[in-house]
């Protein structure tokens, strides 16, 4: 079964800094109102009064990006904080010798570029067509230090950032394929439960290599992985993602 939107192999390239463009070419959506963002209620921006989230209306910029553009890159110079209010975005840091390591997929209601550090520690692609707010970092933080109710907040998403990083990290140590596929797999349903969807087909926008590059696979074995936990009736791979079978076993493999 053919499904290209969600699972085939797609090459990445590196741009190099003299190629970088800023299009913001794809159709924006309407300049609503943070009061009336679809994804407040699941972003650190629901902790905000009516008049602070005026305010803040005032300081966004709204942006639209096309499938595989970039938001930012690594090592540039950290100036802005983005909300993604839809769409999916790929995290991923570029090694010395050229492979590409994909840290996190971020999604509506996520902050991206909360870091203190003064230069990005990863790029930022579009994935699929995403919307985002973009705020001037300096401009975020002096808004923020004046609110407690979003600067605690921002620790809770920092903290549940840092536990997803060191989650990640015991992915790519000391579990097999199938229990990296499936504790990926359980925590996307999660993260989609929270934003209202459904908790038996999770979208997967990424490509089979952009799984490949988050898990520590390779393409091949990535495949392989997908095409066991189908037969064994785990799941199904339908267009645009993977419909759960069988959750009881998806959450043995990746709670192993």
């Amino acid at each position: 079964m053919s499904t290209r939107a969600a699972l085939d192999t797609e090459a990445y390239e590196v741009v190099a800094p003299s190629q970088r463009t800023s299009r913001r070419s794809c159709k924006r959506e309407n300049d609503e109102a943070c009061r009336e963002c679809a994804v407040r209620s699941v972003s650190v921006c629901d902790a905000l009064e009516p008049d602070d989230l005026a305010t803040l209306n005032l300081l966004k910029e709204k942006l639209c990006f096309n499938p595989k553009e970039t938001l930012f890159y690594q090592d540039d110079s950290a100036l802005s904080v983005y909300n993604v209010t839809s769409g999916s975005v790929r995290l991923y840091k570029l090694l010395p010798d050229g492979r590409r390591q994909i840290v996190g997929f971020m999604m509506p209601g996520d902050f991206i570029g909360l870091s203190l550090s003064e230069r990005n520690g990863y790029s930022a692609d579009a994935i699929d067509t995403v919307h985002a707010c973009r705020f001037n970092r300096a401009d975020f933080v002096s808004f923020v230090v004046a609110k407690p109710n979003l600067l605690r907040k921002l620790h809770e998403a920092a903290t549940h950032e840092l536990t997803l990083a060191q989650d990640h990290m015991v992915l790519l140590g000391r579990r097999s394929a199938d229990e990296k596929m499936a504790s990926f797999l359980v925590t996307m349903r999660d993260r989609l439960i929270r934003l209202g969807s459904s908790a038996v087909t999770i979208p997967l926008p990424m490509t089979r290599q952009d799984l490949a590059d988050y898990l520590g696979l390779t393409l091949e074995t990535v495949s392989r992985v997908i095409s066991r936990l189908g037969r064994e009736r785990v799941l199904l791979v339908v267009p645009n993602g993977i419909r759960i079978l069988n959750s009881a076993r998806l959450e043995e493999l990746g709670a192993s």
